[in-house]
């Protein structure tokens, strides 16, 4: 009997042996016997058919195509859906006396969509938000995007005319304001309407009230006719069907560079990156489900970190803190269950120095801390480890979504000698799980440098978690671009382990006789001085050697800064000891250091204070010292020059 006959047969004798049925647009069929024979029958029926119909057979693996059932955009907005839905009860946000589950999000969330849907805010809108870290700001990161609009989280600590500068480059047609800076917000539109005469159309105005600030401005704003906030969510659908993006690199996010030598340019982020970078932060730090996170960094700055939308993912719970102060950090550790957070060294250091009173020690479980940027010294994360915070050193940029590498640690480090231990902790380390390409080059040539930990290049990155560009700047995002990477500015080596570590800011680099100075380099050895609280150094002009590093030094509250000659020369004899002599600061400058509201030091405010000093002299005789103001920072310092008696 031939082969194709047998086939035949055995599928007649078996056809009451299969049942089908239908649900929705899938047939399922039950096969008792002969399952391989009978799904091969099946293909060749359905293959018939579509080529009777004109359809083309499938030719290649790669010829199945996307449809709504097997692809949707990325977007963290689903994060949220998630958590409502796994945890509805479980506290999502805690603000003062302020409680909100998973459930209460979603729903706030929705009315915030909604709300801004019902005055025709959509795609292609923008939602500038001023306001510290309190729930209205964690929700605008869900409820801006549900409504298809991208979310402007703007610094607070910015002036008027600056946030004038966003607002109206950005053409923000919503503004929600906290309280406490609505004056601030009022002024700013009041110079954009200046500037825009009859074509200014000033922006829907929505002011956040919060039960822990006083009444006063609250008051002060409604009686001038602005809604406020919860009033605002009262007119939307907490059921609001909102829809996901239909292109994953729609805008979810729009921020701002410090803008520190020319204006600010506009940080346009997309809900793919924005969902990749979510998860990345999440699994490179270790947080597990249920993390308790408590908001020391602004959410305005590059949203949070993403850490915003992670927490949703988690299923956390976000803690937030208006004011960042070292009470507040120990009593949320010790009272509220603080798993994580994130700070600049300048907190990390007040946590140290804090007096007993404000303190909560031992720490009653070990907190992972996650700072970004200069690495802190040997001694502070000696300190730290000690009263049982986990440091992880980070390094990114607003463009990259935040911090994009991570020095991760390995076991075997552990064990090594803590000097040894702070030098690995010093390097940016590898890139991010998001993060495609990472890498250090010429910047001529675009070749990689080779991984020695010596040889200087650019740190350039490449990948899904880079910004879509720079809004409204064609000439900005070539630059930037520039030969398929994005390039930082920044200046690293890469070591043979593949870890990068970060030199310097190519425009913080100080040419001295010809030669390069990494400023971090000489900062580091200044931390190490056991009187030095913060430091940071800029070139300075110099008469004999075109540069020499400047060192502004604020001094522990405990060392007795009296007699500043005395210390500042014990701190040149002290870096002489450890650094090359060219690098030894010949100006050192004492008082408190300016910062941005993420608590870095603002470089460009000192070297303006080191180029009014002048240049240092040809001669080495000590200059007596002098008093300098620091316009609208009350900053007086005392400028001390001193003999180094070293040559080059």
């Amino acid at each position: 009997m031939p082969r194709n006959h047998k086939i035949s047969m055995c599928l007649q004798k078996n056809q009451n042996k299969i049942r089908t049925r239908t649900s929705s647009n899938y047939k399922y069929a039950t096969v008792h016997r002969f399952p391989s024979i009978t799904l091969a029958h099946s293909s060749l029926t359905i293959l018939n058919k579509k080529m009777v119909s004109g359809a083309q057979p499938q030719r290649n693996i790669d010829d199945l195509p996307k449809n709504e059932a097997n692809y949707t955009a990325l977007t963290p907005l689903w994060f949220l859906d998630r958590a409502a839905l796994v945890h509805p009860n479980r506290v999502s946000v805690i603000h003062g006396p302020v409680r909100f589950t998973w459930t209460d999000t979603y729903r706030r969330c929705r009315q915030l969509a909604s709300a801004l849907s019902r005055r025709s805010i959509g795609p292609g809108c923008t939602v500038a938000v001023i306001a510290p870290n309190v729930p209205a700001m964690y929700e605008a990161h869900f409820g801006v995007p549900m409504a298809g609009a991208v979310v402007n989280a703007v610094n607070i600590r910015l002036n008027a005319s600056t946030i004038a500068f966003l607002l109206d480059h950005c053409d923000a047609q919503v503004v929600m304001v906290d309280q406490e800076f609505f004056s601030l917000a009022e002024e700013s539109l009041k110079i954009i309407a200046e500037k825009r005469k009859s074509s200014f159309k000033p922006p829907f105005l929505v002011v956040i009230g919060d039960p822990t600030c006083h009444p006063e401005s609250l008051q002060e704003a409604l009686q001038k006719g602005v809604i406020e906030y919860e009033k605002f969510l009262e007119t939307g659908d907490p059921k609001f069907e909102w829809k996901p993006p239909s292109d994953e690199w729609q805008s979810i996010a729009l921020g701002y560079t410090s803008g520190t030598t020319k204006s600010p340019k506009g940080v346009v982020l997309h809900h793919r990156g924005a969902y990749l970078m979510a998860l990345s932060v999440a699994m490179v730090w270790n947080m597990n489900e249920g993390a308790i996170y408590l908001w020391t960094l602004p959410m305005f700055h590059c949203n949070g970190w993403c850490y915003t939308w992670s927490l949703a993912a988690l299923g956390g719970t976000n803690i937030c803190l208006r004011q960042v102060s070292t009470r507040a950090i120990y009593s949320a550790i010790a009272e509220q269950g603080v798993t994580h957070f994130c700070a600049a060294p300048v907190v990390l250091n007040n946590l140290l120095n804090a007096p007993a009173s404000e303190t909560y020690l031992p720490l009653p479980r070990p907190v992972h801390v996650m700072v970004a940027g200069a690495a802190p010294p040997p001694s502070l994360l000696a300190d730290l480890s000690t009263r049982g915070f986990i440091v992880t050193h980070t390094y990114g940029l607003s463009e990259t979504y935040g911090p994009s590498t991570i020095c991760a640690w390995k076991p075997e480090w552990n064990n090594l000698p803590l000097d040894q231990r702070a030098r690995l902790h010093a390097r940016q380390g590898i890139r991010y799980i998001a993060l495609e390409g990472l890498e250090v080059v010429d910047p001529k040539t675009m070749a990689p440098v080779p991984a020695d930990g010596t040889t200087l290049g650019e740190v350039v990155f490449r990948g899904n978690v880079v910004m879509k560009g720079y809004l409204k700047n064609p000439s900005a995002n070539a630059e930037a671009f520039a030969n398929g990477w994005y390039h930082s500015g920044d200046l690293g080596v890469k070591h043979p382990d593949g870890y990068i570590e970060i030199k310097d800011r190519s425009k913080d680099i100080i040419i001295s006789g010809g030669e390069n100075i990494s400023s971090l380099e000489v900062e580091k050895t200044l931390y190490m001085h056991p009187a030095i609280l913060e430091t940071s150094v800029v070139a300075r002009a110099d008469e004999r050697w075109g540069e020499s590093p400047c060192a502004f030094v604020t001094l522990k509250e405990s060392v007795d800064g009296s007699d500043e000659a005395t210390v500042a020369e014990d701190i040149m004899r002290f870096c002489r000891e450890r650094m090359p002599g060219y690098w030894v600061p010949k100006s050192v400058v004492f008082g408190p250091l300016p910062k941005t509201a993420t608590g870095k030091i603002r470089k460009e405010e000192l070297r303006k204070k080191a180029k009014e000093l002048g240049p240092v002299r040809k001669s080495r005789v000590s200059l007596p010292s002098s008093s300098l103001s620091f316009r609208r920072l009350s900053f007086y310092v005392n400028v001390l020059e001193h003999s180094l008696k070293i040559s080059k």
